[in-house]
């Protein structure tokens, strides 16, 4: 019989990742976007759920599958099979993305601090920006 503490491992180093994944993209921007299309829309777009979640995930599983079998990240990979002419447009592409999604995210943190403080958004994105940088250094 196997325990309970290898089961709830096992369980763990299976579902985990996914958790992970998903909880990675609740970001502030994403939670702000979540909460405007639902106080706008309502239910009414929900059925596009049925044909974007099994998109999502079948994309993350190929990536998991992918690290998984090469020990290997994206861009490892596009280097190894395409070479630079595509490696370095994909990664001049995903700057510009993540840095537009860094941008929404201090905006959407602003945004939330003026909901409870009389502090305008415009003059908290700087400190947040600085708060931000210095605890990835820290």
């Amino acid at each position: 019989m196997v325990s309970r503490s290898k089961l709830i491992k096992g369980f763990l180093q299976v579902v985990g990742p996914g958790i992970i994944t998903g909880a990675s993209d609740d970001d502030p921007s994403g939670i702000g976007t979540y909460a405007i299309a639902g106080a706008a829309l309502g239910f009414g777009v929900l059925w596009t759920a049925l044909f974007t979640f099994p998109m999502m995930t079948a994309v993350q599983y190929i990536c998991a599958k992918v690290g998984l079998v090469t020990g290997m990240d994206i861009a490892g990979v596009l280097r190894r099979h395409y070479g630079k002419w595509l490696l370095y447009p994909v990664i001049f592409a995903l700057v510009i993305a993540n840095t537009i999604n860094a941008g929404a995210d201090i905006g959407a943190i602003a945004a939330a601090i003026n909901l409870l403080l009389p502090i305008p958004p415009v003059v908290m994105i700087v400190p947040i920006a600085l708060l931000i940088v210095s605890f990835q250094i820290l």
